[in-house]
């Protein structure tokens, strides 16, 4: 309901635009600007469509493991031309022939994955009508026929389509949930961006104010002999330097703004009043429980097991495609033909058919043995690889739970030593304008409170951002205790 109205908000200071010219200023929360980059935001909708092309192509694959029913006709096939035909008696002439052919039939076909082999069934009807002095029409039906065709040694790509095709589905199913986690993270990024350009435009402005009053200070003390030349011409460059800082914040300022505006997918112009997460929330992150989420969600996992399921059927495919190979097919079923249609179903006929074919190389030069050898090399590395990376994987996530109690200690710290600076300028300002400090002092304090205040800025940013990495390097949130895989439905 929230993003709802933030969305109703929008449309409605959009149209507001429309009359005033004047820019809608959207004031959100660092959760409210994830929540409608989530929502409908450009990488949101590209992420969704690649889910949507993985979920068609899995649903195409297990198509192709159903009953696939067919029809097919020929109506008609018309035939008028003079033909070499050879007679009964052995000779050889050209006579003219004139016919139509009629055909349909229904089949049933049916994959079978553990061992490679089809299986159908068809059903069908043949008419055949003769033009010119003997007219004639006759039929051929055959009621069922049922057969099969059956690989013996070769190699069964069914078998590892069954397995690696549920498992690339899987795999874009949790990519779409990473993505969207990717999407919260650049979110945050490009909030932090846009607010700390916000600070830094105000403290510009604020330190440019007290560089004015400062220089007018100065001329003031210049004028009655009781500064230099040199701390004069020293304040008025410091003045110089707050104008230019506030130029470069400004822009910073335009630009972070059209960032965050362009991957929130807001076409107008819009200004943003944001409020930030100030206060850095007392969780903690089990390494033990990060790795166990990490393990259990992230698609690296199931890509270790679908790499080594890819190598191990290149290895089969290189034994079965250069070995003997043996195939078997065969058909039984009933037939009958007869000049009338009722005649063409009366006491049917049964027809066998079996096939044995085999290939058997006798002499390859050693390409088999190579390719099976090579095979077999890469299945190697491909576990070493994965072995590896799954150690780098799990490294990782400890490290970066490390990373995160560190950071958000520094956060802490930062925010004490802004408030610490803060106060020292205070108090180093009032001794100024009374006389008791002179300007270096007073610079040594500005530059310290502008030090100290991007510390925390940058702290504060790095330690949401590592919240936000977290959750999409486990799929978990353990800020709110709550599992961040994502239902799919279609």
């Amino acid at each position: 309901m929230k993003l709802k109205y933030i969305l109703l908000t929008l449309a409605l200071f959009v149209s507001i635009i429309g009359e005033s010219q004047e820019k809608a200023v959207l004031t959100l929360t660092l959760d409210e600007t994830i929540k409608l980059a989530q929502s409908d935001a450009p990488n949101v909708l590209i992420a969704q469509t690649q889910l949507s092309n993985n979920y068609w192509i899995f649903r195409s694959f297990e198509a192709d493991y159903k009953p696939q029913v067919s029809f097919n006709a020929t109506l008609p096939s018309l035939n008028r031309t003079i033909n070499q035909v050879t007679l009964p008696s052995g000779s050889v002439s050209f006579i003219p022939q004139s016919f139509m052919r009629n055909s349909a039939d229904v089949s049933v076909t049916q994959r079978v994955s553990r061992t490679g082999g089809t299986v159908f069934a068809s059903t069908g009807l043949e008419r055949l009508d003769i033009f010119g002095t003997n007219k004639e029409s006759s039929y051929l039906s055959n009621p069922i026929t049922v057969g099969f065709s059956q690989p013996i040694f070769g190699f069964n790509s069914f078998k590892w389509d069954k397995k690696i095709a549920p498992l690339e589905f899987d795999l874009a199913k949790r990519n779409y949930s990473e993505n969207m986690e990717a999407v919260a993270t650049d979110a945050a990024r490009l909030f932090f961006g846009v607010y700390i350009a916000q600070i830094s435009v105000k403290a510009a402005e604020q330190d440019l104010a007290n560089a004015d009053t400062l220089y007018q200070i100065a001329q003031g003390r210049f004028s009655v002999g009781k500064i230099a030349e040199t701390d004069l011409l020293q304040v008025e460059i410091s003045q110089m330097g707050a104008d230019a800082a506030l130029s470069r914040a400004t822009l910073d300022l335009q630009q972070s703004t059209e960032n965050l505006r362009n991957f929130l997918g807001i076409k107008n112009a819009v200004d943003f009043n944001l409020i930030p997460p100030i206060e850095i929330p007392d969780f903690g992150i089990d390494v033990d429980k990060a790795l166990e989420y990490a393990l259990k969600n992230r698609s690296e996992i199931l890509d270790f097991e679908r790499r080594k399921l890819v190598a191990e059927q290149n290895v089969d495919r290189a034994v079965g495609e250069n070995g003997v190979d043996i195939r078997v097919s065969g058909r039984v079923g009933l037939s009958q033909t007869d000049l009338t249609l009722a005649g063409a179903y009366a006491s049917p006929l049964d027809q066998e058919q079996l096939t044995l074919s085999l290939s058997v190389p006798i002499m390859d030069w050693g390409k088999a043995e190579s390719e099976r050898q090579i095979a077999e090399s890469n299945l190697k590395v491909v576990q070493m690889q994965v072995e590896q990376d799954r150690i780098n994987f799990e490294q990782n996530i400890r490290l970066r739970v490390q990373q995160f109690d560190l950071l958000r200690t520094q956060a802490k710290l930062a925010e004490r030593t802004y408030e610490v600076s803060q106060k020292n300028f205070d108090i180093t300002k009032k001794r100024y304008l009374i006389g008791k400090i002179g300007v270096t002092e007073l610079n040594i304090a500005i530059a310290e409170q502008e030090k100290r205040r991007q510390n925390y800025m940058n702290a504060l940013r790095a330690f949401w951002l590592a919240h936000y990495e977290m959750r999409a390097l486990t799929l978990y949130d353990f800020m709110n205790s709550e599992e961040l895989q994502r239902e799919v439905r279609f």
